[in-house]
């Protein structure tokens, strides 16, 4: 920004807020107009008076934060106005209905990414790049060393290993995020087979609301609502890590575990989180993917967070864009946590 222009977003206790329009993009506490970039739960939160998102992502918020909740539904591309400060969302690639939010006064135009991906994804909408001139980007892998290969490739040795383990005897228990990851693995899979596999009962909902948006993924059977004496052997069973080593697991026999995450590209990573194999798929932008989504928008101001800020800041500072920590914004300190202002949204 320049000396004489104001920050569109600010930092809040609440989380990141736009004054003049009087809205917050993924608060943590309760506020009056929220506008989600996505379903998971570290950026959709109950409480809030009014949400805001993408239409794709309007059953995963009712599913997991109420259906009674006041939510208003956006296309991609529609705009809203805030006390005229006009708004979009824009797909971010990341799971099903993720947003960027676009975020325009008379003056500038700013884009926060939430969190995203630039790599094909059969869930999924494809990222779209959006010109700004201020981009507010995540770091969740900004690190030289995480590269990411298609999924398709991830999907093959996760077919493998599964091969591998039936021709031993042995029951395959892949662990991954429940929403967003499990659907992406199922559909990525279907490249290889159309043999139904296992899922954890905390995953059927999710899967369920992917399927009804036509997402093609492997079919599924609920271990719910099989007896406990079932025999597993030979399959391939989904489940989120908080099942790892939960009395869940008691009912599987001899297994080979896995887990799916770009945290898997780190030697030990596995190790430490005492998975038999790792598989490196991410549902965030790897090193080049964020590099090159700045670049491509075109901004003069990048402002970085949910990561390694350090270490994408520095570097593209020294590539001459101005860069900074998103906690280097304005702070304000909101005169309530919770005012519901329904008219000052215009669609």
């Amino acid at each position: 920004m320049t000396a004489t222009e104001t920050a569109v977003l600010v930092n809040t206790p609440n989380g990141l807020y736009c004054p003049d329009g009087d809205f917050y993009i993924d608060p943590y506490r309760p506020v009056g107009n929220a506008i989600i970039t996505h379903g998971h739960s570290d950026h959709a939160r109950p409480g809030m008076g009014s949400y805001w998102c993408s239409a794709a992502s309007e059953p995963l918020l009712r599913h997991r934060l109420g259906a009674d909740i006041q939510l208003t539904a956006l296309e991609y591309g529609q705009q809203v106005a805030f006390n005229g400060v006009t708004v979009s969302l824009h797909p971010a690639g990341h799971i099903r209905g993720s947003a960027q939010v676009r975020v325009a006064n008379e003056s500038q135009v700013w884009v926060v990414s939430g969190d995203y991906k630039r790599c094909y994804d059969p869930t999924t909408e494809p990222f779209e790049v959006i010109p700004c001139d201020v981009f507010i980007t995540e770091a969740t892998f900004a690190n030289p060393i995480y590269r990411w290969r298609p999924g398709v490739e991830t999907a093959g040795e996760i077919y493998d290993w599964w091969m591998t383990n039936r021709a031993q005897g042995l029951t395959s228990i892949l662990f991954c995020y429940a929403l967003g990851k499990v659907q992406r693995v199922l559909a990525e899979l279907v490249n290889f087979t159309q043999e139904p596999v296992y899922a954890h009962g905390a995953v059927m909902p999710l899967y369920e609301i992917y399927q009804q948006q036509g997402v093609a993924m492997l079919p599924v059977q609920n271990t719910a609502q099989l007896e406990k004496s079932h025999d597993y052997t030979g399959g391939l069973v989904v489940a989120p890590p908080s099942a790892h080593r939960s009395t869940w697991m008691k009912r599987f026999k001899n297994v080979s575990t896995g887990f799916a995450s770009g945290w898997m590209q780190v030697r030990g990573a596995r190790r430490r989180r005492g998975y038999h194999r790792g598989f490196v798929m991410s549902d965030h932008a790897d090193w080049q993917g964020l590099i090159d989504t700045v670049q491509q928008t075109g901004c003069r101001q990048v402002y970085a967070t949910h990561g390694d800020e350090e270490t994408l800041t520095r570097y593209l500072r020294s590539i001459d864009v101005q860069a900074d920590s998103l906690s280097s914004l304005p702070r304000l300190q909101p005169q309530t946590t919770l005012q519901v202002s329904h008219e000052t949204a215009e669609q």
